[in-house]
């Protein structure tokens, strides 16, 4: 695959036919008949309708569920009105039902009862969550016991195709051109929630479907020993935007995500408040970009996760990973600001090295290089993994390090 593969526009209909495809060919290789879904990104992957997230706490009981069959090519779908929803693909006749309300004995007891009109018995039913309600009546949901459909959707989302890259690109785009009005009003005495209500609002206008994370700019202290107490003694990231004030000098460690489409973004940089970088910050820097150089020259189809662990601790020269503990040196996007698939976890050497590489894959690297008393340097550059390397997706200057 090339850039010129990917449209300008997708297409929604044959992007839903073509992920409805890989989705039903992942149920039949680990032999599911019916999926389950109650994650909000798994139900839009799996039905081609996104929503606003206006109040997360009524996320978990006032939301859609999806019902997919082996042998039906058409997703079943349960939601309560949605203002503002997008959907993907108008959905086949039959298939858009009321909201049920799984939280609650009677939603699930009355799910169980619809659940058996669309699944023959003795089918293998696979389930992604499962709330206390759906727990107390397992045994009329899920006769034989609920299969695991996390490992299902996983499997068929790792892979992209050119409609749901060109969601991802444009709504990498969007975020791109929002962060440079961001930018732009970075100074001394700005709040660091002004930031955030810059970025938000630009976000929307420009289209985006939803904001996926909020928004990070986090002042990194001088040193790990002045910075907020972790358990694992590494750097606490991410911290909650305050109304802090910044002041001249501050790093900042900045980190958004939003969606267009059902597909995010992932944004990273690190910036200076009100003066250029010192020297030693733009050696970190450069450290930065030799680390990121050396797994892109590993990096391909084939590769494995441990191939580029071991290329950016090399890089790194001191023999300690360069990203912090509880995070990654890279991962997957899609419907998910972070998805499979994952390098350098907490998981371990062992599943790194069981983690091989496929075209089609989403890889966003953000190693971090950390000196006490520079602030440190952290980015994130998001790449399409192909046969023969990768193609970047990110298209942002390094400012004020670099272009």
């Amino acid at each position: 695959m090339t850039v010129t593969d990917i449209p300008d526009l997708p297409d929604l209909a044959r992007m839903r036919q073509e992920t409805g495809q890989k989705l039903r060919a992942s149920m039949a290789r680990q032999g599911a008949d019916a999926l389950v879904l109650l994650g909000n990104s798994n139900v839009s992957y799996a039905t081609g309708v996104s929503w606003p997230l206006g109040d997360s706490g009524l996320a978990h009981v006032d939301r859609p569920v999806a019902v997919v069959l082996a042998d039906d090519p058409e997703p079943h779908l349960f939601m309560p009105f949605r203002e503002g929803a997008v959907p993907g693909a108008e959905l086949a006749a039959g298939h858009r039902h009321d909201p049920v309300y799984l939280e609650y004995d009677e939603g699930a007891e009355l799910f169980a009862g619809q659940l058996a009109e669309l699944v023959p018995p003795g089918a293998v039913i696979a389930v992604d969550e499962l709330t206390g309600a759906m727990r107390r009546s397992q045994a009329r949901l899920f006769p034989g016991g609920p299969a695991d459909a996390g490992r299902i959707v996983t499997a068929a989302k790792t892979t992209k195709t050119a409609d749901e890259l060109a969601c991802m690109r444009r709504a990498l785009r969007i975020t791109e051109e929002a962060m440079a009005d961001v930018e732009r009003a970075v100074a001394p005495g700005v709040r660091q929630v002004d930031l955030s209500g810059r970025f938000v609002r630009r976000a929307f206008e420009l289209g985006a479907t939803a904001n996926l994370l909020d928004p990070i700019w986090q002042v990194m202290p001088p040193s790990r020993a002045e910075g907020v107490w972790t358990i694992h003694g590494d750097l606490a990231l991410p911290l909650l935007t305050t109304e802090r004030e910044l002041v001249r000098g501050d790093v900042l460690w900045v980190d958004v995500s939003i969606s267009w489409g059902g597909y995010c973004s992932d944004f990273g940089r690190t910036w200076v408040v009100g003066q250029d970088p010192a020297p030693r910050q733009r050696a970190q820097f450069r450290r930065w970009t030799e680390i990121v150089g050396a797994v892109r020259e590993v990096t391909r189809a084939g590769a494995t996760g441990a191939d580029l662990t071991k290329a950016a601790i090399e890089a790194h020269g001191d023999g300690t990973r360069p990203w912090v503990k509880h995070f990654y040196l890279g991962h997957g996007l899609g419907v998910d600001a972070a998805e499979m698939p994952f390098v350098g976890t907490d998981l371990g050497d062992e599943f790194d090295q069981s983690l091989v590489l496929e075209a089609g894959n989403i890889l966003v690297l953000e190693p971090i290089v950390w000196e006490d008393g520079t602030g440190g340097y952290r980015a994130e550059e998001v790449m399409l993994i192909t046969d023969d390397g990768y193609i970047p997706l990110s298209d942002y200057p390094y400012t004020p390090y670099g272009d």
